[in-house]
């Protein structure tokens, strides 16, 4: 006699999925929201998606380009904050999927360089004690063996720990990640892939950024699952 198993399910419908390593069925991924028109560089909204905004020209951020899969909002959002905060570290592969995506569509349409090394925005050994694992960290590995690229997961250190960041202003932000990084691998010269879950206001790729760029880097690209616009 033969012992049937249950197919796995999309994460956002819970169909029963062709491809289970894919985690979200093509529909699901079909049916997400339209993309809104949004600067190349900063991810804000904008006029003009393949230049970059006012703000940046006045301005400009410490990176390249941002690429992200979702605005801040449902239905990935929701599955965000389970990876993030219901131990749920399964989903860290169909959440690199969409973002694979979208920078696949970037780089086909010549807007981004394929990097050379991935890196993610690591937690203080504190924060990773209570959750368990890096969020970050599991986007980044499969991205970077997706893309047929190095990642180097402690290149980048935390070297204290900070209130989480959803709780204060954008001026506290800052202040609270000044000195919080520290790179202890050398980079000159090689584009780069910074892996975070989500960006608000910018200030912890900022200041990750900034830390990157003190090494002279060739490039420096931000991915993210969810940009709050």
């Amino acid at each position: 006699m033969f012992s049937l198993t249950l197919a796995s399910r999309c994460w956002l419908c819970h169909q029963p999925l062709q491809l289970a390593r894919h985690g979200i069925c093509s529909l699901c991924v079909r049916q997400l929201s339209p993309f809104p028109l949004c600067c190349p560089r900063c991810g804000l909204p904008s006029a003009h998606p393949h230049a970059p905004c006012g703000r940046c020209l006045l301005k400009p951020p410490p990176w390249q380009s941002l690429i992200f899969a979702s605005p801040y909002q449902p239905p990935l959002s929701s599955l965000l904050l389970r990876f993030k905060y219901a131990a749920a570290p399964e989903l860290a592969p169909p959440l690199a999927r969409l973002l694979l995506l979208r920078w696949l569509a970037r780089w086909r349409a010549g807007e981004v360089v394929r990097p050379e090394v991935v890196l993610s925005i690591p937690l203080h050994r504190q924060r990773y004690r209570q959750r368990g694992y890096n969020q970050a960290d599991l986007l980044a590995r499969p991205l970077a063996k997706w893309i047929g690229c190095h990642y180097w997961p402690h290149a980048l250190l935390r070297l204290r720990a900070t209130p989480p960041q959803q709780l204060l202003c954008e001026a506290e932000r800052r202040r609270n990640l000044h000195r919080a990084f520290r790179c202890i691998q050398p980079l000159a010269g090689k584009h780069i892939a910074l892996i975070d879950d989500v960006v608000t206001t910018g200030s912890t790729i900022s200041e990750a950024s900034n830390i990157l760029n003190k090494q002279e880097i060739a490039s420096l690209q931000i991915w993210c699952i969810c940009r709050t616009l």
